[in-house]
């Protein structure tokens, strides 16, 4: 049976508060996800995924921003460098749990916090998993998020969904064209931002399964 077990850490700061999924048995890897901006750890998007992982044998931390960790709702303001930080020391945590490769990524601003860790430290992290990444704001193409993509060196897989107003497929295909290292990207026909876990959404019952499929394969941790 899998073991879910809150986690927190706060030996120093920013402190790492969330859950880790245990797979049965040695992990075969392990994953830091976090959410999106007005979201949390608890995000049934990251609970699907991480069960799916575990029990894949992947052991999975998701886990609050500091911004969230500070206010229970709203968005971040102002707190990209700490939430990075949170970030970061989410994934040295883990590593201390978990041996093996660690892997870092999230949700939209949670994601794209962690593209932006990577580009400036690429030893922290073995690969990145970026879910609805926010290429721009919903009706504004021109203001791409993208200056830091081509300074990115770790793989990564970016999942988003065929409907998103934060960047269309072929806008995402684009954007991360520009990251020099091996990069997988999936498609969710169907979806928007939410990738069919919002609110009055649907997801599709095969969406954790397709997503670990893809970053076993991309990360060569097929069995």
């Amino acid at each position: 049976m899998l073991e879910i077990e809150p986690l927190s850490d706060t030996t120093q700061e920013p402190a790492v508060r969330g859950f880790v999924h245990r797979p049965v048995g040695v992990p075969r890897a392990a994953v830091v996800l976090t959410h999106g901006a007005g979201s949390n750890c608890n995000a049934p998007l990251l609970i699907a995924l991480s069960e799916a992982f575990a029990g894949r044998g992947i052991a999975t931390l998701r886990c609050d921003l500091p911004y969230r960790q500070r206010q229970p709702h709203g968005p971040p303001r102002g707190s990209a460098a700490e939430d990075q930080a949170g970030l970061r020391r989410a994934v040295e945590v883990l590593r201390k749990l978990i041996s093996g490769r660690v892997f870092m990524g999230g949700v939209s601003y949670g994601g794209r916090q962690a593209t932006i860790l990577a580009a400036a430290e690429p030893e922290l992290a073995d690969g990145l998993i970026i879910l609805s990444y926010p290429l721009h704001p919903p009706g504004k193409p021109d203001q791409l998020r993208t200056g830091h993509l081509p300074k990115i060196q770790n793989s990564a897989l970016f999942v988003s969904g065929a409907k998103d107003s934060f960047g269309s497929p072929d806008e995402i295909r684009a954007a991360i064209a520009l990251i020099p290292a091996k990069v997988s990207f999936l498609t969710i026909e169907g979806t928007g931002h939410d990738l069919g876990f919002g609110r009055g959404s649907r997801a599709q019952p095969d969406f954790p399964e397709r997503i670990l499929r893809a970053f076993e394969q991309l990360f060569a941790l097929t069995t």
